[in-house]
């Protein structure tokens, strides 16, 4: 059977000081759902992006990610799962400033293993793909805010991931802004791409087919839950041995471009998050 794209069981995070963010945190996430993950200020929420998006090692728990195994993944590994299975968007961007918004995407595409020419390429079809065609030449000064998001999203989807993480993805655009961003979240996942958005806005969340909600580390309420609702447990596709290699830097198919990816030690960077550097495209 097919894992979901996410499942974390009784997932912790505490850091020095005896600072708990995450307390017990169990959440599966089947393939193509569109959740919103809200909560107030402090509640846990940025963490629980962090741990699912294998920024941060939980301090216990369990966390698969498309069927991986996230403790048990080397740094190496990690790298690898980051640069093939997921999307980073965040609040403020993170563009290269001086470099065009097609060399922003390519940059995306670093620890893809691919080569420049390839990069390119897909770059310029993902801007395409998110309405920016005709700004592949521009600069992120030279672009709107909206624009500039639109830039972020293109970086984050370039290398196709199955699983796409949007940190407050409207929290820095006007209201018209922000509503195109979100039309646009919408039309990625029609096409397939699981999507986690943290948020605060309360109207976004109830604007999504599932909403979590989080306080004090913990998840307070979940409208899968509801045995109506069609993200409801007993609706999902759920596997306890999910059919996957132990490290997606060693795939069983040789073909596999992962097996190429010479990421070394990423420093906890997200390949498809954040341009490394202008020389990367």
């Amino acid at each position: 059977m097919t894992p979901p794209t996410v499942s974390l069981v009784d997932v912790s995070r505490t850091y020095p000081g005896g600072v708990t963010a995450l307390a017990g945190v169990s959440l599966e996430i089947a393939r193509g759902e569109l959740i919103a993950i809200a909560g107030p200020s402090g509640s846990g929420k940025s963490t629980l992006l962090n741990v699912i998006g294998t920024l941060d090692r939980p301090t216990s728990g369990t966390v698969r990610i498309d069927g991986y195994d996230v403790p048990a993944l080397s740094d190496r590994g990690l790298s690898a799962l980051r640069a093939t299975t997921i999307g980073f968007v965040f609040q403020h961007f993170h563009l290269a400033d001086r470099v065009t918004a097609l060399d922003n995407v390519a940059g995306g595409l670093l620890y893809s293993g691919l080569g420049r020419a390839e990069r390119r390429r897909r770059a310029a079809a993902a801007l395409e793909r998110v309405g920016l065609g005709h700004r592949l030449d521009h600069e992120p000064h030279e672009l709107s805010g909206g624009e500039r998001q639109r830039v972020a999203i293109a970086r984050a989807v370039a290398g196709d991931p199955p699983l796409l993480l949007a940190d407050e993805p409207t929290g820095a655009l006007d209201s018209v802004s922000g509503a195109g961003v979100m039309e646009l979240l919408h039309d990625l996942n029609a096409s397939g791409t699981t999507i986690v958005i943290i948020t605060h806005d309360r109207e976004i969340a109830a604007s999504l087919p599932r909403r979590v909600g989080m306080r004090d580390g913990r998840i307070v309420s979940d409208s899968a839950a509801d045995p109506s609702h069609p993200s409801h447990p007993s609706d999902l596709t759920r596997s306890n041995q999910p059919t996957r290699p132990t490290d997606p830097s060693e795939p069983t198919d040789p073909s596999d471009p992962t097996g190429s990816t010479d990421s070394g030690d990423s420093g906890g960077r997200p390949a498809a998050g954040a341009v490394p550097g202008s020389e990367a495209a």
